[in-house]
């Protein structure tokens, strides 16, 4: 028995609860739904970015019988480094790991590189560009950090395969969201993400979804930079 199946036995009332909220009440909220993968991938990130590890290894296998491909989970753990940090991060890499042995899955994944050491910079500032407006090819002008930023988070990650942009922008918002603390950031990844056309209303819909894992206090806070970003 593992430690989410022992509490079953040792709080049983609590778990009714929890669990009728968490996957029958939420997911089933009348025009708060999403697609089960586009849901599971959201509650992934989340879970990272709140530092659920014991959550995310009970959900990872939910969301992986519900047919979240293994390449997208391990993009959305490889993006973390960039938001969370390796320190916050890496456990989740670990994690991740060994469900997949135990799964059977076949490590490594297909490698989803689509940079060079050459070419990281020009792709990551174009994501950049896509993203948040023309204006953003030239940021990483602006210091060694905003080069970085380019270069490492959106050349070296965010045009990997496994993932599309939207998604990865979504994941992004997930990550800030559930670690509390980023609002500026996550506000301007709010209109990013509505700038690939989530709306303000398919973000409602996933603060709605990853509610149960990262609570009221930041899932009202990324509501109200939802409501800023559509300003």
């Amino acid at each position: 028995m593992n430690d989410y199946q022992s509490l079953h036995t040792t709080d049983p009332d609590f778990m009714a609860r929890f669990e009728h909220f968490a996957f029958d009440e939420v997911p089933n909220e009348e025009g708060q739904t999403l697609p089960e993968e586009t849901r599971y991938l959201a509650i992934l990130a989340s879970l990272i970015g709140c530092g659920g590890e014991a959550a995310y290894r009970e959900l990872l296998s939910r969301a992986l019988d519900a047919g979240l491909a293994p390449a997208a989970v391990k993009e959305t753990v490889y993006q973390a480094f960039d938001y969370l940090g390796m320190g916050r991060a890496w456990p989740f890499l670990a994690v991740t790991n060994a469900v997949f042995s135990d799964r059977g899955i076949a490590l490594p994944l297909a490698d989803q590189t689509r940079t060079t050491m050459d070419d990281r910079l020009e792709k990551g500032a174009g994501a950049q560009a896509e993203i948040f407006g023309e204006q953003m090819r030239k940021a990483w002008k602006a210091g060694h950090i905003n080069r970085w930023l380019a270069a490492n988070c959106f050349g070296d990650y965010y045009t990997r395969g496994g993932l599309d942009l939207a998604q990865r922008e979504l994941i992004t918002f997930c990550f800030l969201a559930a670690q509390g603390g980023c609002e500026p950031q996550l506000i301007a990844h709010a209109k990013g993400n509505m700038n690939l056309g989530s709306d303000a209303a398919f973000l409602g819909r996933v603060v709605s979804q990853i509610l149960p894992y990262i609570g009221y206090p930041r899932s009202l806070n990324a509501m109200t930079c939802i409501q800023k970003a559509s300003e």
